[in-house]
C-alpha cells in the first residue's frame, strides 16, 4: 500500500549543442549523460549544468551534413573506456571520449537499425537493412550472422501426444467447423514502423527480437540464447505492438496489445506463451506505445504512449506512465504529460543502471530531465480516536482509501474510491491535528482536489464505496465528500509544458495553505513555496492557488516533514543536512537543525523516509535510507530497519531479523534506542515481536492496539503489538475505562490480574465502577477464574519504565482473597440476586475455598418463596458450582455440614447411584448425634475432628477413640481432649511416649512419661538418651538403693564416654558411684588436665600424679607434634600442586583461545593439562554421567560429590577439590589453640619446659606458615568469580575470545564458598609467655 513519491528532481535546459537529440545513454563511473543527435555526440553533466565533451561526427564523414542521418544506438563500454555508437547508414564507431578519437570498427553495407549490447558488455547484437542479426564480442570479431525471421519454433518446441488438441476439445455453439478453422492472421498496427525491437534479460543469457513477419505481417517475438540458438518463438497475438522489454529479473517479457476496445500491456513467457496483462487507461486506437522500460529492481515499469490524431483542435500529449504490481494487481502510481510539438516534445527516457527509482527523460528541446522517486506510504497522521487510520493508494485516476479504524480491507480492494479527472501523482492528508482525515489530491493536470470528512449530508457522486458496500448492508461508515478544487498557477506558463512536476513535496499545513517546493533549473538550489488562495478567489469556484512567499535554499530539498503538534518543519537536503523551517514566522526563516548539544544536524547518507518525533522531551528528526540505515538526527542507531512509524509515544521497528521492535519516546534516551537495537540479545520482552519475512509497516490505528503490516506480496497482516496493548490498556486502567480494557484483555488473551494489579489501591476503591461498566455476571466470574497471588506487574508485564510511586500491596499477600471479599461486599450491596453467581464465585476462588458457605448459601436459595425478579434458582447456583468445584468434593462438604437435604440435593445433581449413597445416609440418620458426626468425620478423613466428636460419646468408646489416636498419630490433639489427671489422659500419653521411643526420640518420650507419673518407663527413655540429670532425678523418684544408684551412675558414665563427654561421666562415678580414681582416669582421657588435678587434690592422692597425669601430659605433647607435622606437611603439598595447577590453566587458556580444549575419549592422553578443563563444561559432564546416581539416594549423592572434588593429580576439578582440602586444613588447626594453651599449661607446671616451648614453637611456625599462604591461594580478586564478556567499541576478537573463555571456566554457585579464604583468629590468646 505504497505510492511513488518524488524526491527530487534534476533540469537542464536550452543544451548548447547542434542538430536534433536522437538517443540517450549513461556513463554511471563518471555520473554524466551522452547525447546523440544528428550531428554527432555531447557528453553533458547534469549537476554542474556544463556541457563536457563535444564530438562531431559530421566532420568525420559519419553522418551527412543535411540532418538526415541518425544515431541508432550509443553504449558506454567502461573497460574500454571509450563509447560505441551505430549510425543507421551503417558504421560501428569507437570514440575515446578522453583523447576526442573517432575508430570506425567496422561497416554494415545494409545499414544498421538496431544496436544492442549485453548487460554484461561481452556480446552486442546488431539487426541489419537485409532482416539479418549479427553477433559478435565486445572486440567486433564476427560470431555468427542469422537471419531473423526463422520457420522452425525453436529448441523449446512443445512436445504433444494429441491430449488437449484443438481438434479433441468441445467447442459449444460454434460446432465442430470450429475445430478445423484456420489462424487468421492480423497484420501490423497501422502505426507500427516496421523496425525490430531487441531486448536482453538481466543475466544476459537470453535475448528477445520482436519483428513483423514478412508472410503474415503480424509481429513475432522469437527468444535466443547467449549461444545464438533460437530458444522460442511467441504465440500468434493478434495487434502485438513493437514495444518490448524484458523484465530484469528475468520473469516475464513485455509487450504491447491492441484489443478491440482496450490497450493492453502483455507479458510473455520465456516459452513463448502469454502470462498476464493489464490495460492501459485509453480506448483503442487512442494512443500508441512508443516504449516500455523496467528499472533495474524490475518493480517498476515505464510506459511511454503518444497520442494518436483525434480532431482539429485536440492537443495531442506524449505520456510518461509508472506502472507497480502488488497482489496480483497493477498501479498507475505515475503519469507525466508532455507536449507532442515544440522544445518539450519526448525523444527518449532511460532508467538508472544503479539507482532504481531514477528516470532519465531527453525533449526535443535539448531539454533534459532527471526524476528521483522513492516509495512511501500515504497515511493520516492523527493521534487521537476520531483518526480513522486512513491509507491511501494511487491508481490512475482513481485513489483507494482504506479506513484501518473500521475494517481491515486486502489490497487491492479498498473502502471507498475517489474518481478524479486525470491520473493522480500526489496524496497529501491534512496536518491539522482535528482534521487528519481530510485529503487532498494532486493530479496530472497540476489541479489539487480537496476532500473533507465531516457530517455534511450530500452525496458525492466521485466517492464509490469499495469492499465494505453491496445490496443489503448497512455503511456506518462517513465518507469525505469534494469541498473545492484548486488550479496550480505558476509564474512561467512555458514551466509546466517543460516540466509537468514542477512542484514536488506537496504538504498540506493548514485550510488553504500548502507548502511546496522547486528546483531551480539552472543552479543546485531549491525553493520552498506557500501556496494559497488569493482572498478575492476564496469562494470562486475556480481556484487558483497562487505562490504567496518563497524561501530560497542552497542545496536540493529531497524531503520534508512536519509534526502537527509542535508546528515544526524539518527539510532535508541531498547532503544529509537539516534545516528547521519557521513556516508561521513572518519573515519564513530558515536556519539548522540542531541537536542537544547545539551542532548541526546531518544525516550520514540521504534518507528518503524522515519523520519528528519528541524523544526525552527533545524534537528530533528520524531517518530511513534506501539501505536500512536508521537515524536519530546525526546518530545511526539501527542498520538493519526496514520500516518504521511513529504514533504519539511509540516508534515502531520492523527489521531485517523479521521482528517488529517497539519502544517508548516518552522516557528513552538516545543510548537507551541505540542499546535495544543494536544489542544482538534483544530481550523478550513486551518491546519486541516476531513477524512474518518481509513485513512493513502500513499505519498504527490511533487510540487502539491494531498494527498494520504488509507482506512483499501484498496482502496485509493485523497484529496486535504487546507494547501498544499494555499501553493502551494501562491508559483505559487510568482513566478508570473499566469495560474498555476488559474487552481488550479478553480479547488478546491479556491476564486479567493486571486489571488489579495495575493500581491496586485505585481499584480497590472502585470496585462498584467496575462493576457497574462491566455489568456482566460471566464476564466477572471470569475475572474471578484468572485471580491468582502473583503480581503480573512484576513477572508477565514488567513497566517499560519503573515506577517511582510505591503502589499499596497486601502486607499479607492474599491478594486474591482480599479482591473476593472487596468485590462480594459490593456485589451484595448493588444488587444480590443479579450477581448471585458471582458471589458464590468469590468465596470458591478464595485461597481456602468457603465451599460449606457457598452450599448453605444455595440451600437458602433453595428455601426462598417467593421468587425475586433477576434471581438464580438453587438448581441454576447448583449447576453452575458443578463446573467450579469437582462434584465429589462438592459432595464431600456438603456431607461435612451434617445437613442431610444439602447432601440430597448435590447428590442428585452428580453422577452418583443412589444404591451408592442413600443406605450409607438412612444409616447416619440411625446414630446418636456425636457418633453420627464422628462417622461422618472419619469417612471425610477429617480425623480431628473425629476424634472431638468421639470423646463426647462416653467412655464406653475410648478404646476406639484410642485406636484412632494411635493410627492416625493425634496424640497431641487428644491429650486436648481429657484433663490431665484423668485415666484417659494418662493412657493416650503412654501410647505417645511409645510411640515416640518408637522414633527413637527418647528425650521427649521421657519428658511424656514423666509428666504422666510413668517414671520407670521415663527413666528407661533418659537413659536411651543420656539426659543423665533427668535420670537420676527420675530414679530418686523411684527410691532406689545405694547400690543400684551406683549401677544406674556407672551405667550413665558409660553411656557418657561413648558421647566423648568425659567430664560429665567423671562427675556422675565421683558424686554417685564413689569412684574418684575411675573419674580421674576419665578427665585425663578427655584432656581436662586442671579438673583431674582438683579430683587428685580433692583426695588428696599425690601418687596419682606420677603414676597417671605426667604420662598422659607427656604423651598429649607427642600427639600434638605429629599432628603439626601432619598437617604441615600435607599443607605444604597442597599449595605447590595448586599453583602448578593454576599455571598449568593459564598457559592453557592462552593456546585455546580458538580450540576448544579436548574432550572424550583422548582426553586420557592429557594427564596434566586435563585438570584445566573449565568448570562449567566439567559441570554440565559430571551432571550428565550422574543423571542417574542422582535418582538413588542422599548417601550415593553425597559420594557423586566427593568423587566430583577429587585430589588425584589430573582430575577435572583438582584445583577446587586442592581449595577445599586446604580450607579444612586451617580450620582444623583453628580449633586446636584451646586444647594447646591448657597442655601448655600444664607442662610449664610440671617442669616440662623443652617439651612445651618444642610443641609452643611447633604450632607458632603452622600458624605463620598458613597465614603467609592465606593470600596466595585465596587470591582477592578471583576472577573467574566474575567473568562477564566485555564488549564495546574498544575491544578486540582476542579480549573478546579471552572474555568468552574466561566465563567459560567460571565455577558453579555451589562451589563459590570455596573461593572465600578462611578466617584466622589472631585475637585468640594460646601462647603462654611463661615458655617464650
Amino acid at each position: 500500500m505504497r505510492n511513488l513519491k518524488l524526491l527530487q528532481t534534476l533540469e537542464f535546459r536550452d543544451i548548447q549543442a547542434p542538430g536534433r537529440p536522437q538517443c540517450i545513454s549513461l556513463r554511471t563511473e563518471q555520473s554524466t549523460v551522452l547525447i546523440g543527435s544528428d550531428h554527432g555526440l555531447i557528453e553533458i553533466d547534469p549537476v554542474t549544468r556544463e556541457v563536457k565533451n563535444e564530438i562531431s561526427l559530421v566532420s568525420e564523414g559519419f553522418l551527412p551534413e543535411d540532418g538526415s542521418g541518425c544515431i541508432v544506438g550509443i553504449q558506454d563500454l567502461l573497460d574500454q573506456e571509450s563509447v560505441c555508437m551505430a549510425t543507421a547508414s551503417g558504421d560501428v564507431i569507437l570514440c575515446n571520449l578522453s583523447t576526442c578519437q573517432l575508430e570506425c570498427v567496422g561497416s554494415v553495407a545494409s545499414g544498421i537499425s538496431v544496436m544492442s549490447w549485453s548487460p554484461d558488455q561481452e556480446l552486442v547484437l546488431l539487426a541489419t537493412g537485409q532482416q539479418t542479426l549479427i553477433m559478435m564480442t565486445k572486440d567486433f570479431e564476427p560470431i555468427m550472422e542469422q537471419q531473423i525471421h526463422q520457420d522452425d519454433f525453436g529448441e523449446s518446441k512443445f512436445i504433444t501426444v494429441g491430449w488437449g488438441r484443438k481438434e479433441t476439445q468441445f467447442h459449444g455453439s460454434e460446432s465442430r467447423q470450429a475445430a478445423f478453422q484456420v489462424q487468421m492472421y492480423e497484420s501490423a498496427l497501422p502505426w507500427d514502423d516496421h523496425r525490430p525491437q531487441v531486448t536482453w534479460r538481466g543475466d544476459g543469457q537470453f535475448f528477445a527480437v520482436s519483428v513483423v513477419c514478412p508472410e503474415t505481417g503480424a509481429r513475432k517475438v522469437r527468444v535466443w540464447n547467449r549461444e545464438f540458438a533460437l530458444q522460442s518463438t511467441s504465440e500468434p497475438v493478434a495487434g502485438l505492438g513493437p514495444a518490448l522489454a524484458w523484465k530484469p529479473s528475468g520473469s516475464l517479457i513485455a509487450s504491447t496489445q491492441e484489443k478491440p476496445n482496450q490497450q493492453d500491456i502483455v507479458f510473455f513467457e520465456k516459452n513463448g506463451l502469454l502470462h498476464g496483462h493489464f490495460t492501459l487507461p485509453f480506448l483503442k486506437d487512442e494512443v500508441k506505445v512508443n516504449g516500455l522500460f523496467w528499472n533495474a529492481d524490475s518493480t517498476v515499469l515505464a510506459v511511454w504512449l503518444e497520442d494518436l490524431q483525434r480532431g482539429e483542435n485536440y492537443t495531442l500529449k506524449t505520456y510518461v506512465q509508472l506502472w507497480t504490481v502488488g497482489n496480483y494487481h497493477w498501479y498507475l502510481k505515475q503519469s507525466l504529460p508532455f507536449s507532442t510539438c515544440g522544445k518539450s516534445k519526448l525523444v527518449c527516457l532511460m532508467w538508472d543502471l544503479v539507482t532504481p527509482y531514477r528516470l532519465h527523460i531527453l525533449c526535443q528541446g535539448w531539454h533534459y530531465l532527471c526524476y528521483d522517486w522513492h516509495w512511501t506510504t500515504d497515511r493520516s497522521s492523527g493521534d487521537n480516536s476520531s483518526d480513522m487510520a486512513n491509507v491511501a493508494v494511487i491508481d490512475g485516476n482513481k485513489v483507494l482509501v482504506t479506513v484501518f479504524r473500521q475494517s481491515v480491507v486486502p489490497p487491492p480492494m479498498c473502502t471507498y474510491r475517489l474518481l478524479l479527472p486525470h491520473p493522480v501523482n500526489q496524496v497529501m492528508f491534512s496536518a491539522h491535528p482535528k482534521k487528519s482525515n481530510d485529503l487532498a489530491i494532486l493530479d496530472a493536470s497540476n489541479q489539487i482536489s480537496v476532500y473533507k470528512c465531516d457530517d455534511s449530508p450530500s452525496v458525492d457522486l466521485t466517492v464509490k464505496l469499495g469492499a465494505v458496500g453491496g445490496n443489503g448492508f448497512k455503511v456506518s461508515l462517513r465518507t469525505p465528500h469534494l469541498e473545492k478544487r484548486y488550479k496550480l498557477q505558476f509564474e512561467n506558463g512555458e514551466d509546466q509544458e517543460i516540466n509537468p512536476l514542477k512542484f514536488s513535496l506537496i504538504t498540506w499545513i493548514q485550510e488553504d495553505v500548502f507548502l511546496a517546493v522547486s528546483y531551480s533549473p539552472s543552479s543546485p538550489q531549491s525553493a520552498i513555496h506557500h501556496l494559497t488562495v488569493a482572498p478575492s478567489e476564496a469562494d470562486d469556484e475556480h481556484r487558483q492557488l497562487h505562490i504567496s512567499s518563497s524561501v530560497t535554499v542552497d542545496g536540493v530539498i529531497i524531503s520534508l516533514c512536519c509534526n502537527s503538534k509542535t508546528k515544526s518543519v524539518a527539510l532535508q537536503l541531498a547532503g544529509g543536512q537539516i534545516l528547521k523551517y519557521f513556516w508561521e514566522s513572518p519573515s519564513l526563516a530558515v536556519e539548522p537543525w540542531k541537536n542537544p548539544g547545539g551542532f548541526p544536524v546531518r544525516f550520514p547518507y540521504p534518507c528518503t523516509q524522515t519523520e519528528l518525533a519528541m524523544i526525552g522531551g527533545e524534537e528530533c528528526v528520524l531517518g530511513l535510507s534506501d539501505r536500512c540505515r536508521f537515524f536519530i538526527n546525526d546518530t545511526e542507531v539501527a542498520s538493519n530497519i526496514t520500516s518504521f512509524a511513529v504514533y504519539d509515544e511509540f516508534l515502531l521497528l520492523t527489521t531485517h531479523s523479521h521482528t517488529c521492535q517497539c519502544f517508548c519516546l516518552r522516557d528513552a534516551s538516545f543510548n537507551t534506542l541505540h542499546a535495544g537495537l543494536s544489542s544482538s540479545h534483544v530481550s523478550k520482552g513486551e518491546s519486541l515481536r516476531k513477524v512474518e519475512r518481509g513485513s512493513r509497516i502500513v499505519t498504527v490505528v490511533p487510540q487502539d492496539t491494531k498494527l498494520i503490516l504488509q507482506m512483499p506480496r501484498g496482502n496485509l497482516e493485523v497484529v496486535h503489538h504487546r507494547a501498544l496493548v499494555l499501553a493502551q490498556i494501562r491508559k483505559w486502567l487510568d482513566k478508570l475505562m473499566f469495560k474498555e480494557a476488559f474487552e481488550c484483555m479478553r480479547k488478546l488473551r491479556i491476564n486479567l490480574n493486571l486489571i488489579h494489579d495495575h493500581n491496586p489501591k485505585v481499584f480497590l476503591e472502585n470496585v462498584e465502577t467496575f462493576i457497574r461498566q462491566i455489568d456482566s455476571v460471566n464476564h466477572i466470574n471470569l475475572f474471578f477464574t484468572e485471580l491468582k497471588e502473583e503480581d503480573v506487574t512484576k513477572t508477565m508485564y514488567p513497566p517499560p519504565v519503573t515506577s517511582t510511586v510505591q503502589l499499596s500491596r497486601d502486607p499479607d499477600g492474599k491478594k486474591v482473597d482480599l479482591i473476593c471479599d472487596t468485590l462480594r461486599v459490593a456485589m451484595e450491596s448493588i444488587n444480590p440476586h443479579k450477581y448471585c453467581l458471582s458471589i458464590l464465585t468469590s468465596h470458591v476462588k478464595k485461597t481456602t475455598p468457603e465451599l460449606e458457605i457457598v452450599l448453605q448459601k444455595v440451600h437458602e436459595l433453595q428455601g426462598r418463596t417467593p421468587p425475586v425478579p433477576d434471581a438464580v434458582s438453587a438448581e441454576e447456583a447448583l449447576k453452575y458450582l458443578l463446573l467450579l468445584v469437582d462434584v465429589n468434593e462438592l459432595y464431600d462438604h456438603s456431607l461435612g455440614t451434617y445437613d442431610f437435604d444439602l447432601v440430597l440435593m448435590v447428590a442428585e445433581k452428580s453422577q452418583k447411584d443412589p444404591k451408592e449413597y442413600l443406605p450409607f445416609l438412612n444409616t447416619l440418620k440411625k446414630m446418636e448425634t456425636n457418633y453420627q458426626r464422628f462417622t461422618i468425620d472419619k469417612y471425610l478423613k477429617r480425623y480431628e475432628k473425629a476424634i472431638g466428636h468421639l470423646s463426647k460419646c462416653g467412655p464406653e468408646y475410648f478404646s476406639e477413640c484410642l485406636n484412632l489416636v494411635k493410627d492416625k498419630n493425634l496424640y497431641k490433639e487428644a491429650l486436648k481432649l481429657y484433663p490431665s489427671d484423668s485415666q484417659q489422659y494418662k493412657d493416650i500419653s503412654i501410647a505417645y511416649g511409645e510411640h515416640l521411643t518408637q522414633e527413637h526420640l527418647y528425650e521427649p518420650a521421657g519428658l511424656v512419661f514423666a509428666r504422666c507419673g510413668a517414671h520407670e518407663k521415663a527413666l528407661n527413655a533418659f537413659l536411651a538418651s543420656g539426659s543423665w540429670q533427668q535420670a537420676l532425678c527420675v530414679a530418686a523418684q523411684l527410691n532406689l538403693t545405694k547400690d543400684q544408684l551406683a549401677d544406674l551412675g556407672r551405667t550413665l558414665a558409660g553411656k557418657l564416654v561413648e558421647q566423648r563427654k568425659h567430664g560429665d561421666a567423671a562427675t556422675v562415678l565421683e558424686q554417685y558411684a564413689q569412684d574418684y580414681e575411675e573419674a580421674v582416669l576419665l578427665l585425663l582421657e578427655g584432656a581436662a588436665w586442671e579438673e583431674a588435678l582438683r579430683l587428685v587434690y580433692k583426695y588428696n592422692r599425690p601418687d596419682i600424679i606420677e603414676t597417671n597425669v605426667k604420662p598422659s601430659i607427656l604423651e598429649a605433647q607427642k600427639n600434638y607434634m605429629a599432628l603439626l607435622d601432619s598437617q604441615t606437611a600435607t599443607f605444604s603439598r597442597h599449595k605447590k600442586r595448586l599453583l602448578v595447577v593454576r599455571e598449568l590453566k593459564e598457559q592453557a587458556q592462552q593456546v585455546n583461545l580458538d580450540d576448544e580444549v579436548p574432550q572424550g575419549q583422548e582426553s586420557d592422553l592429557f594427564s596434566e593439562t586435563s585438570s584445566v578443563l573449565s568448570g562449567s563444561d566439567m559441570s554440565g559432564k559430571y551432571s550428565h554421567s550422574n543423571s542417574r546416581i542422582s535418582a538413588r539416594s542422599s548417601k550415593n549423592r553425597r559420594k557423586a560429590e566427593r568423587k566430583k572434588h577429587s585430589l588425584k593429580e589430573g582430575s577435572p576439578l583438582e584445583d577446587l577439590a586442592l581449595l577445599e582440602a586446604l580450607n579444612e586444613i586451617v580450620q582444623s588447626t583453628e580449633k586446636l589453640k584451646d586444647e594447646v594453651h591448657n597442655i601448655l599449661k600444664m607442662l610449664f607446671l610440671f617442669e616440662f619446659d623443652e617439651q612445651g616451648r618444642e610443641l609452643q614453637k611447633a604450632f607458632e611456625d603452622t600458624l605463620q606458615l598458613m597465614e603467609r599462604s592465606l593470600p596466595e591461594i585465596w587470591i582477592l580478586t578471583h576472577q573467574q568469580n566474575s567473568a562477564t564478556p566485555v564488549l564495546g567499541p574498544n575491544s578486540t576478537a582476542n579480549s573478546i575470545m579471552a572474555s568468552y573463555q574466561q566465563q567459560k571456566t567460571s565455577v558453579p554457585v555451589h562451589d563459590a564458598e570455596l573461593f572465600i579464604p578462611p578466617k584466622i583468629n589472631k585475637r585468640t590468646q594460646w601462647k603462654l609467655s611463661l615458655l617464650e
